[in-house]
């Protein structure tokens, strides 16, 4: 099938591809779009992971502060160059990232960022309270490992459906945006503020 340059115009238009990249998929899926953009995920998700390595310096610090001016949080968001830290698209990302451990109260970044004390004593909670409710030992050790995901979910800011769309993940949010923008993004550091607490 001959791909004319409106569908690689429409399909550049829909997923932010170089116009060969958009190019090849199209060809690729005989010219249907929605193929062609599937294509271009699974290819920009896998080069995505390749960028992980790669060091982030460049960014910014975005700040958010809740209406009545209670809550706010400070988020620093990297990637590789100034030039990425520049676009609307980037900023967009950091400033929803503020808002989002303002809205959901985030305490660490990842699962790997959690202190293993913390990991320690949560894990006895849960299973003393299986154990109170009578599960049998050999569902407890799955009800725990279900309970410490939910509390992974709720502290974790990666772990944590997206402020704007609850059917996703913070990190997956994070994931997408590497595979348009080309560039590895890092939450480096965040901190949110309540009024009156310490």
């Amino acid at each position: 099938m001959a791909i004319s340059v409106a569908m690689v115009k429409e399909l550049r238009e829909a997923t932010g591809a170089g116009v060969l990249d958009c190019k090849r998929a199209l060809q690729e899926a005989d010219g249907v779009l929605d193929k062609a953009v599937e294509i271009l995920q699974k290819q920009g998700l896998a080069a995505a992971r390749k960028r992980l390595g790669r060091e982030a310096r460049e960014g910014l610090i975005e700040a958010y502060v809740h209406t009545g001016n209670r809550i706010g949080a400070l988020a620093e968001l990297n990637c590789e160059t100034d030039f990425v830290a520049r676009t609307p698209e980037f900023r967009q990302l950091a400033r929803d990232l503020a808002m989002q451990v303002v809205g959901y109260g985030a305490k660490y970044i990842s699962r790997e960022d959690v202190p293993s004390e913390v990991l320690e004593r949560e894990w006895t909670i849960y299973r003393a309270q299986a154990e109170r409710e009578g599960k049998p030992p050999h569902v407890i050790e799955r009800i725990v490992e279900g309970r410490l995901s939910k509390f992974y979910e709720e502290v974790c800011l990666l772990a944590q459906p997206f402020i704007r769309d609850g059917d996703v993940k913070v990190g997956d949010v994070i994931a997408q945006k590497i595979a348009t923008m080309g560039e590895n993004i890092v939450v480096k550091r965040f901190a949110r503020y309540e009024l009156g607490e310490e």
